[in-house]
């Protein structure tokens, strides 16, 4: 599922993560995957000291309902009179928004498919069918190479990341390593949007 993801550019399970997205001058900020819900939305400005905006601030849009778009719009309103700058007599949230300048927002949320679409998943198999036909060593092979981490039933072991280690975001490939798979993934590619590292 990670090369399909780094192909893809997209999640297609629901996945916590943060983006930054730019923000158009009229508070629109497009979002590079499907969203399903938003948590936090900050502007981001020099010091990083801006609070997060309250829900009342945003409002939220997503490719899931047909017709919408992935999108948070800023500056769509409400106030905070113990907000300095936020006040209901400064223009309230969006007010502050244009004097802080921000020209980009971090936003903290769920993003991805509400499950698996059927060409993904066959996709998937038929890459897992592609890698193991290609990785399946004998046990010649195990044995002459150390660095293959086989029991000793000849099952490939799973090496899980420590707990500590920091995620990355994904770097995107110009293919899955399968033609045929390429070819089932190219209605899902999002080559036109920023990268995201998920949490």
């Amino acid at each position: 599922m990670e090369q399909i993801h780094r192909y893809t550019q997209q999640f297609f399970e629901p996945t916590v993560a943060v983006v930054v997205a730019d923000v158009a001058p009229d508070g629109l900020a497009l979002l590079p995957r499907r969203v399903r819900s938003v948590t936090s939305v900050t502007p981001v400005v020099a010091g990083d000291d801006a609070p997060s905006l309250p829900s009342s601030a945003y409002r939220v849009t997503s490719s899931d309902v047909l017709g919408g778009v992935d999108a948070v719009h800023l500056r769509w309103g409400g106030y905070d009179d113990l907000v300095a700058g936020a006040e209901s007599y400064n223009g309230g949230w969006r007010g502050l928004f244009d004097r802080w300048g921000a020209e980009q927002a971090r936003i903290e949320g769920e993003f991805g498919y509400a499950e698996v679409p059927p060409l993904v998943a066959q996709a998937c198999a038929l890459l897992a069918a592609d890698i193991q036909g290609k990785a399946k060593p004998s046990d010649a092979d195990s044995a002459a190479a150390p660095g293959l981490d086989v029991d000793d039933e000849g099952n490939n072991v799973k090496i899980e990341p420590a707990a500590d280690e920091e995620t990355t975001p994904v770097a995107p490939s110009a293919s899955t390593g399968s033609t045929q798979v390429d070819a089932l993934l190219v209605g899902y590619l999002n080559r036109g949007h920023s990268m995201i590292g998920g949490i």
